[in-house]
């Protein structure tokens, strides 16, 4: 990950036009826009575009940007908002997930599953700060930085979700 200040002078190139540079800039915080993506649409080729599009949204909003704010916060918010509109605009909301045989799969697979359903039955905004939380490791401050809100709504918004998020999974693993 490029310094501070190289991560200034990459936001000035790229402001100027230069291609290479914000290539550059998004290279490091391309996977963890990925993550982000893939936990909150749970489909790989979705993820792929909605990063793809978040990165040409980045692009023409560079302006946006500002000045001395790090761009990590700044891509991952615009990704995640994308992802709320692929969401919004899906005209289907089944979650595809292959029948488990219980017998031939680990205990491990089958709580992942659960989770997985489970995460999709949370409301877009709790899927979003487990998602930042656990699946990227961010740390509060940076989610807090993310959804400009402060550290301790972020924190209180992970505990809700978490909150939210256990009975369902243990309601779906008695049910298995």
């Amino acid at each position: 990950m490029p310094s501070e200040r190289a991560e200034a002078d990459l936001i000035r190139a790229s402001r100027a036009g230069d291609g290479s540079a914000f290539a550059e800039l998004i290279r490091p915080i391309y996977s963890a826009a990925f993550r982000l993506a893939y936990g909150l649409l749970h489909d790989r080729n979705e993820a792929e575009d909605a990063v793809q599009e978040g990165a040409l949204k980045a692009w023409r909003k560079l302006g946006n940007l500002r000045e001395g704010a790090p761009l990590r916060p700044w891509f991952l918010a615009i990704v995640a908002n994308h992802c709320r509109s692929v969401r919004r605009t899906r005209w289907w909301s089944a979650v595809r997930v292959e029948a488990v045989n219980e017998e031939s799969h680990s205990p491990d697979l089958a709580a992942a599953i659960d989770l997985r359903r489970g995460l999709m039955r949370l409301d877009y905004d709790q899927r979003l700060v487990l998602v930042l939380r656990y699946y990227l490791d961010m740390p509060y401050d940076e989610i807090a930085s993310t959804l400009s809100i402060s550290s301790k709504a972020a924190r209180t918004r992970v505990e809700r979700a978490v909150q939210r998020l256990r009975p369902i999974v243990l309601m779906q693993g008695a049910l298995l």
